[in-house]
């Protein structure tokens, strides 16, 4: 297992759960509970980056690494690399971007997606997937599709249901999927710092402005993305007052504590 570094963003300024990073589950702080998610994975170091002065002082009062960022970067990819200049890490290093709002995140994610980058090493990015069975979800557009080539690469990344069925929806959208061909993005991407230093000198590209996903500025750019298939169920993140009471029922629940 190649050793990687995980960056856990941390932002105050969400505009769905302002302070989210900070609020209690189980009686810690939400970035506790991820930064705990990661140090049961094999990173040989872990990081919170934050532009918020109350995060840093939580996250160092529980021991955490912690490098301030500008608030201004437009996607989180640019504020990774941020911290892997801040870190002078060498440009063939694994860099795990672990958002600071997935309390449920299984460390066996985060050691799959570094695991993927280091086996391809023409690839600059590693990300995630799993299948989608049900029709909503394939139209929903909150809901990113990718398809891939027979190596695993990503080809294109869409809030469109694609790929499209011609002939069986050629003249209305289906009630219900019959096979495996579609398969929903997750966002836990492995980086190369390398990449990270080069991905921050580019400008938006059309087609990541058009679908509003940054990881198409890569794609755009000609850098390959190789995409693994999670093995069970991957947890949803928390960017919701109800995603926050559900995941603190499933704490309860459950006996778990910090």
């Amino acid at each position: 297992m190649s050793e990687f570094v995980v960056v856990i963003p941390a932002r105050y300024g969400s505009s769905r759960l302002p302070g989210k990073p900070l609020m209690e589950i189980a009686g810690l702080p939400m970035v506790q509970h991820v930064w705990q998610r990661a140090g049961e994975s094999r990173a040989s170091r872990i990081v919170i980056a934050t532009d918020d002065a109350r995060i840093e002082t939580a996250a160092r009062a529980f021991g955490a690494e912690v490098v301030m960022t500008r608030g201004d970067h437009p996607s989180g990819t640019d504020r990774l690399a941020e911290v892997a200049e801040a870190l002078a890490l060498a440009a063939d290093t694994l860099v795990v971007n672990v958002q600071g709002d997935e309390p449920l995140l299984p460390a066996a994610a985060i050691d799959l997606v570094a695991q993927r980058l280091a086996a391809d090493s023409r690839a600059s990015i590693a990300t995630l997937a799993e299948p989608i069975h049900d029709v909503e979800t394939l139209f929903n557009p909150n809901v990113v599709k990718v398809i891939t080539d027979f190596s695993g690469r990503a080809l294109y990344f869409s809030r469109a249901p694609i790929p499209w069925d011609r002939n069986a929806w050629k003249t209305q959208p289906p009630t219900l999927l019959e096979t495996d061909a579609w398969r929903r993005h997750i966002g836990l991407y492995a980086y190369r710092a390398g990449f990270l230093a080069e991905y921050m000198t580019w400008s938006p590209a059309p087609l990541e402005q058009l679908e509003q996903l940054e990881q198409l500025r890569a794609l755009q750019h000609g850098h390959l993305i190789q995409v693994a298939d999670v093995t069970s169920p991957y947890p949803g993140g928390v960017d919701t007052q109800e995603d926050l009471e559900r995941v603190r029922e499933h704490f309860t629940t459950r006996g778990l504590h910090g």
